[in-house]
């Protein structure tokens, strides 16, 4: 078959070269974009990345075995031909880099980057529903918001895009600047600020100038969007100030927010919202739960208003925001006398994750003779403030009526002691000696809630609940967000 034209080319071999610094030992035209050699599409570029515990160009001759259209290297792997499809350049992560920073010099689409404690990729998703119907958009993939990940995004954005949408995470200082730097957002949206990865800061203002690092990406008359209930919102709005920057606009509840929440009532199928839009008064539907998340749909009305894009259309659209697997995806399972409800928050967990989930849960409507289940694991990267963190979801989840609570991991046991006896399920050391336990608990007409972060490994949970659907032979398995 022949190579894909220049028109249809993703990239050339020589516009790799010339963004990398490279030498192309051959021509070739590429349709995508991996790090993954066990992933290569028919046509990708193939970078061979070199980390701590492999080194990519040990699987460059498979890779082209599967379709790779070319590579970047920084050696020429054994036994492959010295006109092999390859751009040699002197390091191969830095390559990537300048790669992706050589598709936001090319691209004259609207830029819009996220970051936050908290709801960055659910924020960024309904960003790239909305925006989907309006424009030829872009978002990168999962969570790529690293020093890796951002750049393979942009590295993979079609020519023709309108409208890139990209999350930038961190969990320590001076992170998010160089990535804000390379993707020269138009308008920049900080979710909200937290005591998530506390072990890392000295203290949550510290983590709120570095998740204000983002505004120092922001291009000449950009505009920062940040949450106006936050009491770091000062702090922050002052750092876009000295910046520069030419618009702020403060979302939340607050009076004085720009685009401010009237109201929300969580549904079966997600959030009816009112809210105030830079002073119209406007009524939308939300496919994702929790007034956490509304808030969050105030932000992406603001970067729709940001970039010059429809914004009532736009409100229209939130209907089509759907929860990720991992992060508040519901579904119902199937027993033969019934069903129950599956809340799968499993892909990660902080305080201020934890609260919202519990309000979600408490908000949805319960069956006769269902209960409120919540299966929660240790919160990673808090530091010494891990203890008392945990302690304190205590009043959290009283407030919210849990019947049941299964906790694991040795940080939840200092929240599982606290509760009141009728609350307190079982506690276990790890994820998999509370399968059994959970599982055997679980009833029709129950609400289910799997929390935890990432490292807790809450995923076992997640698939033997699933598992419990009498039509689960059916159904592909999917948690913790893989």
């Amino acid at each position: 078959m022949s190579q894909p034209s220049v028109a249809q080319a993703l990239w050339t071999s020589t516009e790799i070269a010339a963004a990398v610094n490279g030498v192309a030992q051959a021509p070739f035209n590429a349709t995508g974009v991996s790090i993954d050699s066990r992933k290569v599409a028919k046509g990708d570029l193939f970078i061979a990345l070199q980390g701590p515990t492999f080194d990519g160009h040990d699987y460059i001759k498979g890779a082209l075995a599967g379709g790779a259209a070319g590579i970047i290297a920084h050696r020429m792997p054994a036994g492959v031909s010295a006109n092999a499809p390859i751009v040699l350049v002197s390091d191969t992560l830095v390559a990537l880099q300048a790669l992706g920073a050589a598709a936001r010099n090319r691209s004259s689409a609207k830029f819009i980057a996220v970051t936050g404690s908290v709801g960055k990729t659910s924020t960024k998703e309904a960003l790239k529903t909305v925006l989907s119907a309006q424009a030829r958009t872009f978002a990168s993939e999962g969570n790529l918001n690293n020093h890796w990940g951002a750049p393979l995004s942009l590295a993979r954005m079609p020519r023709d895009t309108e409208i890139g949408i990209f999350e930038l995470g961190m969990n320590h200082a001076d992170e998010i600047r160089p990535l804000a730097k390379m993707v020269r957002p138009h308008a920049a949206i900080i979710t909200i600020v937290e005591a998530v990865h506390i072990e890392f800061f000295a203290s949550v203002a510290a983590i709120a100038d570095a998740k204000a690092e983002i505004l120092e990406g922001l291009v000449p008359g950009g505009t920062a969007i940040l949450p106006r209930d936050n009491e770091h919102f000062a702090r922050m709005a002052a750092r876009a100030t000295a910046l520069g920057v030419a618009h702020v606009i403060g979302f939340g509840v607050d009076s004085a927010s720009d685009v401010r929440l009237i109201d929300c009532r969580t549904t079966p199928s997600g959030n009816q919202v009112t809210a105030d839009v830079f002073g119209a008064r406007i009524e939308f539907a939300t496919g994702l739960a929790g007034r956490h998340q509304a808030i969050n749909a105030l932000s992406v009305l603001a970067a729709v208003q940001a970039i010059g894009a429809d914004v009532a259309r736009a409100a229209r659209d939130l209907a089509g925001a759907k929860a990720l697997k991992g992060r508040g995806h519901r579904e119902e399972i199937h027993l033969a006398e019934g069903s129950f409800t599956l809340i799968d928050e499993s892909y990660n967990a902080s305080p201020a994750a934890m609260r919202a989930a519990f309000t979600v849960l408490a908000g949805l409507p319960i069956a006769p003779g269902g209960r409120r289940i919540a299966i929660l694991g240790d919160m990673r990267e808090l530091g010494n403030e891990g203890p008392v963190l945990h302690r304190g979801l205590k009043e959290d989840l009283v407030a919210a009526g849990i019947d049941r609570a299964f906790l694991i991991g040795p940080l939840m046991a200092e929240l599982f002691d606290l509760l009141p006896a009728a609350m307190r399920a079982v506690h276990t050391a790890d994820s998999v000696a509370m399968v059994a336990s959970a599982t055997a608990d679980i009833r029709v007409g129950d609400i289910v809630l799997v929390k935890g972060s990432l490292g807790t490994r809450m995923a076992p949970i997640v698939e033997a609940i699933r598992d419990m659907d009498i039509h689960a032979t059916a159904r592909p398995k999917a948690a913790n967000g893989h």
